[in-house]
Order: structure tokens, then sequence, then C-alpha cells
């Protein structure tokens, strides 16, 4: 729709300057004009204005006065309407684009909301559409919405307000990230997120190492220090090199290159007896290896034995290449 406007729009303009012209070199070789004498007769004669002319016109460039006229009359009248339809219509696009997307986000539940859309942002919000996450992201600059709102749901405004954060659906969601490069914005994003659902999982950028106990303080789960995670890296590339790049072929980018699956026991139980880990039998079925255990209390258990008893609402944390990943997720049916 906004494309059939715009070449209305362009044959309007193209109209206007096609009179403009014909006016100009009508009066030029017609009334033998010069050219500002010409294009002076033009501009009074298609807008009206009712100034005399420069001279005394002959029958002939009284007919062409008469045809100017009358043609200018409908082209700018179509003018008019195309500019006026092309406002309109833009201004309409917006807005039910913005109820499209108000829409979206009203049938979301259990989703994540990303606070912030700079680099931190950026990431996770690439690394929750790898997964397939419903995600909406909350932004004040108007230039960064328009030029990723065709790919992404975003709210525009201040995560710190109370009815941005509604309108992200807070109350539904299930998790919020609070990117935000300011530790005292994110305090008080952690605050509010807080207070407005209970259940939320909120997990928090801090810059300094003194904001981390505030924001834990705040109600955070989950406080993330980029800087921090950056230099140790960096660091345990010089100490032990092989095994940190060992570690990044772990890769966990997306469905088709996922080495790592984090798998409920629900998830097994209507189709296996797992009474341990050595009745899942994953290495056999899948080729996939068990290398972690969550017990119910959020417990870590790494490299669990294969006797260990499983619990109800506990994990397991899978290993294996891209396609015992995906022979996994198909046989057990995990979403």
């Amino acid at each position: 729709m906004l494309r059939l406007f715009r070449s209305k729009f362009y044959l309007a303009i193209f109209l206007m300057v096609f009179i403009l012209v014909i006016g100009v070199l009508g009066y030029r070789y017609l009334s033998n004009y010069d050219w500002v004498d010409a294009f002076y007769m033009t501009i009074i004669t298609v807008t009206t204005v009712g100034f005399s002319e420069v001279r005394p016109l002959d029958a002939g460039s009284k007919i062409f006065t008469v045809f100017l006229i009358i043609a200018s009359v409908f082209i700018f009248a179509y003018a008019i309407s195309v500019i006026t339809e092309y406002v309109l219509g833009r201004n309409s696009l917006q807005l039910l684009k913005k109820k499209k997307v108000k829409n979206q986000i009203n049938s979301l539940s259990n989703h994540v909301i990303v606070c912030g859309f700079g680099r931190n942002g950026i990431q996770a919000s690439e690394r929750l559409k790898a997964f397939k996450k419903p995600f909406v992201i909350i932004e004040k600059e108007k230039e960064i919405i328009e030029r990723y709102q065709n790919d992404l749901l975003f709210v525009e405004g201040d995560a710190n307000d109370d009815e941005v954060l509604s309108e992200a659906g807070i109350s539904k969601a299930k998790f919020l990230i609070t990117a935000l490069p300011d530790d005292a914005a994110n305090l008080f994003v952690v605050l509010s997120a807080r207070q407005m659902n209970k259940n939320l999982f909120i997990i928090s950028r801090a810059s300094l190492a003194t904001s981390q106990k505030k924001l834990l303080l705040a109600g955070a789960n989950k406080v993330i220090m980029p800087d921090k995670i950056g230099g140790d890296h960096m660091a345990s590339l010089v100490v032990m090199p092989d095994l940190i790049t060992f570690m990044d072929k772990l890769s966990v980018e997306g469905e088709h290159t996922t080495n790592l699956e984090e798998v409920a026991i629900e998830d097994f139980a209507d189709q296996v007896d797992c009474n341990s880990i050595r009745d899942l039998d994953l290495r056999n079925r899948t080729g996939c290896t068990i290398i972690g255990y969550i017990e119910p209390d959020g417990n870590y258990i790494i490299n669990p034995e294969a006797d260990l008893i499983l619990q109800p609402k506990s994990k397991v944390i899978v290993l294996g290449r891209p396609e015992q990943i995906r022979k996994l997720n198909q046989m057990f049916h995990i979403v």
C-alpha cells in the first residue's frame, strides 16, 4: 500500500512539473515572451492569482491560456488529493502497525522482556531469536526501533516507566533481561519489575562490582558483568588456550548448531523407565552424553554417576553433536 501511495505521489509531482514546462514553452514560442516573462505568465495562470498579463494576448495565446488553466486546475487538484492521501495513509499505516504489534505482545505469555537494545541487548536478542524464544524489546530511541521493527517486537519508551513495562506484558512474562548501560537505571528497572511480577526471573547487567550486590538485593536473580567475563575469557586463552577454544566450540547458537541441551526429567518420564541415569541410556539411544544434573533445589552435579537416582522436577544437561541433539529432541518429542 505504501508503495502504491509513493507511485501516485511521484506521478502527481511529474504532472505538476510537466504542466509548468508546457506553460513556459507555450508562452515562449506562441506569444514570443522571453524566458522570465514566460515563466511569470505560467505561474500566474496555473495559480489563478489574477495578476495582469505582461502584454495583451493574441487569439492563439488566449486559447493556450484557457487550456493551461483547465489542465492545471485538474492536475493541482489531483496532486493535493494524492499528497493528502499519502500523508493520511502513512499515518494510518503506522497506527495499524502499532496496533498489530500491540496485539502480538498481548498474545504472548512466558516470554522474555529485553530492556535496552545496545550491544548486550542485541546479543541477547540474537540468541533468543536463534532459539525461537518469544521476546519483546523495550527501547526509547525511535531511530533504532525504526531500523529493526520489521524483524523484532518493540515497545517504545523508558524501561523505568511502569506503564511501558505493562505494555511489554510483564505480568505474563517469565524472564526479564535489563541490559541498560547505566547501573542505576538497571537498578530501578529491577525494583519496578520485581514489584510488578513476583515470579519473574530477572537477569541484570552491571558495569561496577559495587552494583552487583545492590542489584541482587533489589530483586535480580542473576547479575552479569560483561567486562569481567570478557577479561576472564581473554586471560583464560593465555593460560589454557586449547581448553577455552574447545569450550567455545560447544556452540549454543541455535537449533542447527546446538551442542548442549537442558532437558527436564518429565520429558522422559512418560516414555522410558527413568529411575536413574543408567535407565535413560541416552548414549546408546541417541549418542548424547549426560554431563550434568540439576537437582530440584537448584544444586548442580557435574558428571553425575550412572546410578544417580533421578528426582521429579530435576533436569539433565546433555552434550552431543548437532545431529545427536536433534535425534534426542525427535525421539522424546522435546520442543
